[in-house]
């Protein structure tokens, strides 16, 4: 137990049809609290590193190689996986550096050079044995749109992994990116079509606007991969608030981050928990 590659945890995964949680990395304390909350559930976990998490420490090569090593010391299987990379540069950087599984998001683009960039940064994973994602079907933004229009139709799904050969398909069902309430409501239906439709996993973006029941309900229908971020910062920042305003004086930054990071370890094993034990009947 310690750092596995992606495709290990997401064929055991899919084998079970049960969710698989994939959280995101802000900084050390939060891969320290993640693998924390997963060691308490003992069940594996996926850290995510995304591109504008990269961007705000001036580059991958210094916290992925910090959430790499603290991998493969955990006490669970852990893989470490790249979020939300628009730039294939970054992608093929995370190939280099050991990522276990990089998620490609050609979705701004129109649909043919989405095709031939995802198909040139799978060729490149592939290479080095690494697990691609790719985006089809734009998720909603930071503004909260569950537009119906959006979501992913399963024919161009079926399409659109055959012509790039990924592993998995962030697909728009009805969340959005970056909410705080939990009250996106998924297609339950489209999920369903999408899982009949295609044999790779299905990967779930948006989720902390998800409520549990309503995530177990998408795992049933064939969702596979979980990703929660906003939902996890809002633990980690409710803590770190709160630690400051009982103790004003406080000068040594460890005290409210290490709050933070304590903070994270029982809803991370709760939702791990969650998600593993919703399984798909068909």
């Amino acid at each position: 137990m310690s750092l596995v590659s992606t495709r290990t945890i997401m064929d055991r995964a899919t084998g079970r049809g049960s969710g698989q949680g994939a959280f995101n990395v802000i900084h050390l304390e939060t891969v320290e609290g993640l693998i924390a909350g997963a060691e308490e559930a003992g069940l594996p976990l996926i850290l995510q590193i995304s591109e504008n998490c990269a961007k705000y420490h001036r580059g991958l090569e210094p916290l992925a190689l910090a959430t790499l090593s603290a991998a493969r010391s955990a006490g669970v299987d852990i893989a470490v996986h790249l979020d939300h990379a628009e730039s294939e540069d970054l992608a093929r950087q995370a190939v280099d550096l050991g990522f276990g599984s990089i998620m490609y998001d050609g979705a701004h683009l129109d649909y043919a050079e989405n095709v031939a960039s995802t198909a040139r940064v799978r060729e490149y994973a592939h290479a080095a044995g690494v697990y691609v994602e790719a985006e089809l079907g734009k998720v909603g933004g930071k503004d909260g749109a569950h537009a119906p229009g959006v979501l992913t139709d399963p024919q161009e799904a079926r399409d659109f992994v055959a012509a790039t050969g990924v592993d998995a398909l962030a697909v728009a069902v009805g969340s959005s990116h970056a909410m705080t309430s939990r009250d996106a409501q998924l297609n339950l239906e489209r999920i369903a079509a999408l899982h009949a439709a295609l044999e790779v996993p299905l990967v779930l973006h948006g989720s902390s606007g998800v409520s549990d029941a309503n995530i177990q309900a998408a795992i049933r229908s064939g969702m596979t991969k979980i990703n929660v971020s906003t939902h996890l910062n809002g633990f980690f920042t409710r803590a770190v608030r709160e630690y400051l305003e009982a103790h004003p004086d406080i000068v040594d930054s460890r005290k409210y981050l290490g709050a933070g990071r304590a903070a994270l370890v029982p809803e991370v094993a709760r939702l791990l928990t969650l998600f593993n034990t919703a399984e798909r009947t068909s």
